[in-house]
């Protein structure tokens, strides 16, 4: 099984009732936002004027470049098929793809908010939520879409797909010949694929040539340098455990965390420049 959604931009309308249930549905601050709605155009394609929508989300790729660059201690865990009981135990990190269904998932338990996953996504469907503070990070866990996966299985759509008032978003299994999603790929629906990866994502578009040419060429986005992603996620790793530490150390503690809090800061402004 793997499930997948399929945008079908003949029928988006950019109404946003998308982008507010999933609000409503997860709590995600104004700030941030789990799936999105952008305008493009009008804009010249070929010899013709269009204009249409990007409706995106995580993508819940086949090969999730996000999932092996999380740092955190690996842990076994046991998955359960919900449609048949069926079970399985495999390591992971605090991100990982579900055996069973395909989507990617996060354990906020374990994240230590070091931002690896969210740099090295190529969509941009991954932030650091501020409200999901704990012990283990002081600035926040990743969050993103999940399919709603406890609404799925409940039997209930995700809540995007539900509230959507022209039916634009089609939530199935991609491995079952016969479900909508399926027949829409044999039509020519397709996932946007990132320059430089090939990471089969399971979120993908349909709609006029002229409208996808438009998407495509507006939003493919660059494969993430996962060199200087992983610098900062061992940086993060070790910096974020020793400033809790040193906080406690008086006028050296507090010398020690701005020390540290600059390193952090020079990650995040060389991550802007080419590595040398």
């Amino acid at each position: 099984m793997q499930y997948g959604m399929i945008i079908d931009l003949e029928r988006c309308v950019g109404c946003h009732a998308c982008t507010i249930a999933c609000k409503a549905e997860w709590e995600v601050p104004v700030e941030f936002y789990r799936n999105w709605v952008f305008r493009m155009g009008p804009s010249l394609v070929g010899n013709e004027m269009t204009s249409t929508y990007y409706p995106g989300l995580c993508n819940h790729c086949t090969e999730p470049v996000c999932v092996p660059e999380c740092p955190a201690d690996p842990v076994d865990m046991t998955f359960t098929n919900f449609k048949t009981g069926e079970t399985t135990t495999m390591e992971v990190a605090a991100t990982w793809k579900d055996p069973f269904d395909g989507t990617v998932q996060i354990d906020k338990d374990r994240c230590i908010g070091c931002g690896a996953c969210v740099d090295a996504c190529p969509y941009n469907a991954r932030y650091i939520n501020p409200a999901l503070v704990d012990d283990a990070s002081e600035d926040g866990k990743a969050d993103k879409c999940t399919y709603c996966k406890p609404r799925v299985e409940a039997g209930f759509d995700p809540a995007c797909v539900q509230t959507c008032i022209t039916n634009a978003r089609i939530f199935g299994d991609l491995d079952d010949p016969n479900s909508e999603v399926a027949k829409y790929v044999t039509k020519g629906a397709r996932g946007i694929e990132p320059k430089g990866g090939q990471l089969g994502p399971n979120s993908r578009y349909y709609g006029k040539k002229k409208d996808m040419t438009l998407l495509f060429n507006s939003h493919t986005p660059e494969l993430a340098d996962l060199a200087q992603v992983r610098r900062r996620a061992m940086l993060a790793s070790m910096v974020k455990p020793a400033m809790k530490k040193i906080k406690n150390l008086g006028l050296l503690g507090i010398v020690g965390a701005l020390m540290a809090k600059e390193l952090l800061e020079q990650e995040d402004r060389n991550k802007a420049e080419p590595l040398s």
